[in-house]
Parts: structure tokens; C-alpha cells; sequence
């Protein structure tokens, strides 16, 4: 079975694939998540929403929980042709990628070969692909062009989900959940950095799911940076944590940049 192998890096600090191996460093977030991962061995039916703002580490908590249990995951592998795709044309693909990589002729199929593993995983090398392969998009470089006009695409998975409740019972999901919109220009995630909205949607999610949230402290914050970045002055950590917040990656190219 294929290993995680966790970087924070991207630009430098982003995990792009599970790919890069570097020390960890254990949060209070990690552990929950480390908790409700485990139960995946033993039990399926489970649909798992992994949040978080941007500059979090969301990948790297998520890559290095699976590295440490050993849980056989089908990580599941996407890359969109053209920026402009409809969102009827991006779900058919996906499924149509799911029959080509699974080896199967149906639908059906695709549900009896993913229950199979102990997590279907969708995050990076669902999101992110463009930043390893340059010749295809990546969703979230999709997403964000589309903006509330992918909103039919979500609408099409969860009418796939209710269609298909019984399948997907036989299988566990985990999503490494972000929402982009952008508003006067600036980018934001829904399910993290819109004041008391965000909150709200997350409670909502919750209702259905099961939601684990990557977020630190201020002293957690310090320790992921410092593991990065020894000789780091402790003072700017905490005035770029005054500007970011507590978000690990952008403190680290801010001081990596000069910023």
C-alpha cells in the first residue's frame, strides 16, 4: 500500500501530494482526527468533512493521520481538460475517471471496488492536481473560476449521495473540505473566514456529517513554525500571527519572503 509521506510545503509549505517527508508536529486538532480516523478500520458508512482555512495544513494533518494508521485509502486521482467546463461535464468525469482507474464498466462497479478500501480519500490529487501535473486543472483552479456558478456541481453530488445511500453506506469518504468565493476581489473560504456565517455553515454540516476542524492555538501555532523554521525570531512569529492569524504555512513564507 502506497505511504503518505507529509511536507507543509507548496510554495514550500503547502503539501502538493503525499509526497516529502518532514517531522510532525502533534496538535490537539491532529488528535481528533487521528480518533475519528481509526474507527475506519472497523466500520463503514462514515462520510468525514476535514476543514480548516488556508494555511492551515490541512493535507499535512490528513496525510500523516493515514501514514501513522496504516488505513488502505483510494486516493482518488482527478485532473479537469479545460478551465470553462460545465459542472454536468466535471461530474461526469469524475465518474468517468473512477470506471478508467477502477477498471470497471458501471457504476455499480465503482461503488463495490471503493468499498474495497478503509477511506476514499478526496483532496489534493483531487484539488490540486494542476500543481503536479501542468497539463491538466486542477477543481479548485476550476472552482474558483466558476465561483456560486459550481454550485450545480455540489447539488449533482448530493443528489448522487441520496440516489445512491445504500452504496455509499458500504464505504467510508473523507473530504478535505474548502468552499472558495470571492468577494471585492479578495478570496475567502466559506467554512472559515467569513465572521459568524462560517460557524453556522459548519453547524449545518455537521447535522449531517461528521466535520473535524484544523485550527491551533497560539502555542501550537509557534511549535509547527519553529519545526519548520529553527532559528526563526519568536517576536515575528508572533507579529505575523497578529497579521495571519494562526495559519502555519503563510507565517512561513512570510518568513521565508522578508514579508
Amino acid at each position: 500500500m502506497e505511504k503518505y509521506k507529509v511536507n507543509f510545503s507548496a510554495k514550500k509549505y503547502k503539501v502538493n501530494s503525499p509526497e516529502d517527508s518532514q517531522e510532525f508536529v502533534t496538535t490537539r486538532s491532529y488528535k481528533k482526527l487521528y480518533k475519528t480516523l481509526k474507527k475506519f478500520k472497523k466500520k463503514k458508512g462514515e462520510i468525514l468533512h476535514v476543514t480548516g482555512a488556508p494555511g492551515t495544513g490541512k493535507s499535512t494533518n490528513l496525510y500523516h493521520a493515514l501514514n501513522e494508521l496504516d488505513l488502505k485509502v483510494y486516493d482518488l486521482k482527478f485532473g479537469i481538460s479545460k478551465v470553462d467546463a460545465s459542472s454536468k461535464d466535471v461530474f461526469k468525469s469524475v465518474y468517468r475517471v473512477l470506471r478508467d482507474d477502477l477498471r470497471v464498466k458501471s457504476k455499480k462497479e465503482v461503488y463495490k471496488k471503493l468499498s474495497k478500501f478503509d477511506v476514499v480519500l478526496i483532496a489534493d490529487s483531487f484539488h490540486d492536481s494542476h500543481l503536479t501535473n501542468s497539463e491538466v486543472v486542477g477543481f479548485s483552479q476550476w472552482s474558483d473560476k466558476a465561483g456560486f456558478r459550481a454550485l450545480p456541481f455540489y447539488l449533482r453530488c448530493i443528489r448522487e449521495y441520496l440516489k445512491h445511500r445504500k452504496d455509499f453506506k458500504s464505504m467510508n469518504l473523507v473530504l478535505q473540505t474548502a468552499w472558495r468565493v470571492y468577494i471585492r476581489g479578495k478570496k475567502y473560504d466559506l467554512f472559515s473566514d467569513l465572521g459568524i456565517l462560517s460557524p453556522t455553515l459548519v453547524f449545518l454540516l455537521e447535522r449531517m456529517f461528521t466535520v473535524v476542524e484544523i485550527s491551533y492555538c497560539e502555542e501550537e501555532t509557534i511549535k509547527i513554525v519553529k519545526n519548520h523554521l529553527p532559528d526563526a525570531d519568536e517576536k515575528l512569529i508572533h507579529s505575523y500571527i497578529k497579521k495571519y492569524g494562526n495559519k502555519p504555512r503563510f507565517i512561513c513564507d512570510a518568513l521565508d519572503f522578508g514579508e
